[in-house]
């Protein structure tokens, strides 16, 4: 596993979840990274790993043994997967969207955050915790096609954000980001990894951190 592709995942990973757990999937003979995000988010990456099993491992634990250079597994913790992956094959592509618009989106989030914790919301107090969740409900971008329309909400946005998914945008070239749907999953696919939000009862989470965007 190389420390640029895995090691990038699972630094971010972690930084957002100390406590969380990463499930490895072979795939096409690489290995397919897959986490839940804080706020109710799947997130994907695919890498090269030496390994044929399906398991389940502290992300932490996982990291530590990439930075070293190794490429042993941890012990396993397969019986912590309680998430449902997305259906194979990647879903239909909806709709194409700049990944400028996407990183302009997700700073406006951030900014409409620190000022309403500073300011209040109609001049009240409001609890970052409930500015949080409204904001990742909020639905920026919505895009269609002939077959159906999607709500892109700031969950996946901030998800393919804080996951570095777009790449470093004065190094990385203009890219764009397919929004895919399968079944009732919604998916953003970036150039870095790919982000799905299930449907809302098939994702049971518990989160262990409380930092979001935005901090």
């Amino acid at each position: 596993m190389s420390l640029s592709d895995a090691g990038a995942f699972l630094s971010r990973l972690v930084r957002l979840d100390a406590g969380t757990v990463v499930r490895l999937r072979p795939f096409g003979g690489r290995v397919q990274l897959w986490a839940p995000l804080p706020w109710g988010v799947l997130v994907g990456r695919t890498v090269d790993f030496a390994t044929a099993v399906d398991a389940t491992v502290s992300a932490a634990a996982l990291f530590e043994e990439v930075a070293r250079g190794g490429a042993t597994l941890p012990p396993r913790r397969d019986a912590d997967w309680r998430w449902p992956l997305p259906p194979a094959g990647g879903g239909r592509v909806v709709e194409v969207v700049p990944a400028a618009e996407i990183r302009r989106v997700a700073t406006a989030a951030a900014g409409t955050l620190r000022t309403a914790t500073r300011e209040g919301v109609g001049g009240r107090a409001v609890g970052q915790r409930a500015l949080r969740d409204a904001l990742l409900d909020h639905v920026p971008i919505v895009v269609s096609d002939d077959q159906s329309s999607v709500d892109v909400s700031q969950r996946l946005i901030q998800a393919v954000i804080r996951m570095g998914f777009l790449g470093r945008p004065d190094v990385s070239p203009p890219s764009n980001i397919d929004v895919r749907v399968s079944g009732r999953w919604i998916g953003l696919s970036a150039p870095y990894g790919v982000a799905w939000l299930p449907p809302v009862q098939q994702f049971s989470l518990k989160p262990t951190s409380t930092r979001t965007f935005g901090r």
